[in-house]
């Protein structure tokens, strides 16, 4: 299973309304369940949740890759959210553990074995796509649901004044299967 695999403009918002995570996290999961991704939106919140308490998905560049393993994840799916004013998000990127995050790459993925292990390459391949700093700066600026899909489905070598981040900028994400 590939990103190619499961981004799905349905499940894409440009104009995230809230001033919190928790209304950002309620806002996606809505959207994954009208789309038939999950049965329970709490259920699924308070499953990020769980995952979040481990450590933060802040991971620098207004980016925050929630995630988790959930029962109530009919289908795996990455919800993506740019929100309309910057949330506060945990990260471990700032001194003060917090960062300002405008883009959120949900990840719905269920307790299941094989999805778990999907998950982690989903996570691997999406990280290692939003560490070219280019690529996040188009995101961040992106019009359309459709434009964000390209965006994350393109090689490096497909965008202008490509310049990968450092690799010490580039933040390990804590998975834990």
């Amino acid at each position: 299973m590939t990103l190619l695999d499961i981004l799905n403009p349905n499940i894409i918002d440009l104009e995230v309304e809230g001033t919190t995570k928790d209304e950002v996290l309620h806002h996606m999961a809505n959207d994954l369940y009208n789309e038939g991704y999950i049965s329970d939106v709490e259920q699924f919140v308070k499953d990020i949740y769980e995952r979040e308490a481990e450590g933060p998905t802040g991971m620098g560049s207004q980016i925050s890759i929630p995630h988790g393993k959930s029962q109530a994840v009919k289908k795996i799916g990455i919800a993506i959210g740019r929100t309309l004013h910057p949330i506060r998000w945990e990260s471990s990127m700032t001194d003060d553990g917090f960062q300002d995050t405008r883009l959120i790459f949900l990840f719905c993925v269920s307790a299941d074995n094989e999805f778990a292990r999907n998950h982690m390459l989903l996570l691997s391949e999406l990280a290692g796509k939003l560490g070219n700093d280019a690529r996040v700066a188009k995101l961040a600026e992106a019009e359309t649901k459709e434009e964000i899909v390209r965006l994350i489905l393109c090689d490096d070598s497909e965008l202008e004044g490509v310049k990968p981040l450092q690799e010490e900028e580039i933040v390990d994400l804590d998975i834990d299967l």
